[in-house]
């Protein structure tokens, strides 16, 4: 899909009001005063304007002030210190990311519950660290804004449509679905192939290979997936893809991968990183042409492990 057709499915008008209103006062003929408009808040609010989302959202500004003059756009699956690092070192001072800076799915709210929320020492080296983590963002400048529930729910470009096109389906091969979740229709062939082919479209983001339960002689002429962790196979059993794709952070070894055994059903799992680095990427195109006067770097992270062979 090319950008003019991102911003159909999209709507960039819902970008245009809020901004021009902000430019409606200044001389137009000064751009870099036009430039100069563009917020930290600004970004966000496009982003909560693609598709409505249940609330509260996790979707906000995590940390850094709304109304921060954007010099440039980021963009990462995840907000690694690392990556947020690159960002301030290549003049990246608002950074859009998918997943949690703060080791909980609330971030900051903290307000689900988890690893550092239970006594111990462990709670408190994850606490140290997250405060360091926020002097350094603030000392920084960095603007962090969360787009998850966003993108894993919005057509066209969100998780689960760009994981489809990434393996090489396109969405005319969709003969079932529901929210987060698509099945493909697919040229017949043995599982264990069609395991290999996926396994073939993930070596370009770092996954080394996928892991593969069930028989792999079964003759499979449709695929399903769903959208980051809601991928689960028992969840979308319903739609009948005859080979399920999880992801790493949903299956158990003695829950899903056990069923898929036991009933030659194919199940392979792939890694989280892997399964959303595709969305964030048309999402880093996507602003690409709502912001078309800022630059817009994708810090791409794929496969969140390294694989080390003996």
């Amino acid at each position: 899909m090319n950008r003019r057709g991102f911003l159909e499915i999209t709507g960039k008008g819902a970008l245009g009001l809020v901004l021009s209103q902000r430019l409606a006062g200044a001389d137009n003929s000064n751009s870099e005063v036009k430039k100069q408009m563009l917020t930290a808040k600004d970004v966000n609010d496009h982003l909560r304007s693609l598709c409505e989302v249940r609330e509260p959202s996790v979707d906000r500004i995590i940390i850094g002030k709304g109304d921060t003059a954007v010099t440039k756009i980021g963009t990462a699956w995840q907000p690694y210190w690392k990556t947020c690092r690159e960002a301030v070192n290549r003049g990246v001072n608002t950074l859009v990311v998918h997943e949690p800076t703060f080791y909980t799915h609330w971030d900051l709210d903290a307000k689900e519950g988890g690893i550092i929320e239970r006594d111990g020492p462990g709670r408190k080296e994850y606490l140290r660290l997250r405060d360091e983590k926020i002097k350094w963002l603030n000392d920084n400048g960095l603007v962090i804004i969360r787009c998850h529930d966003v993108l894993d729910k919005i057509a066209g470009f969100g998780i689960p449509f760009a994981l489809g096109r990434a393996l090489g389906f396109s969405d005319g091969d969709i003969i079932r679905s529901r929210q987060f979740y698509n099945v493909y229709k697919i040229e017949a062939a043995p599982a264990a192939e069609v395991a290999r082919r996926i396994a073939g479209k993930l070596k370009a983001v770092g996954q080394p290979g996928v892991a593969f339960y069930g028989d792999g002689d079964r003759k499979i002429s449709s695929v399903g997936l769903g959208t980051g962790c809601i991928c689960n196979p028992v969840e979308f059993m319903d739609l009948e893809p005859d080979l399920f794709i999880a992801i790493d952070d949903t299956v158990r070894t003695w829950t899903q991968t056990t069923y898929a055994e036991d009933t030659g059903r194919p199940l392979v799992v792939i890694n989280h990183g892997t399964s959303e680095e595709f969305g964030m990427r048309l999402l880093s195109e996507h602003l690409k042409e709502a912001f078309a006067d800022k630059e817009v770097i994708h810090f791409p992270q794929g496969c969140s492990y390294k694989w080390i062979p003996a």
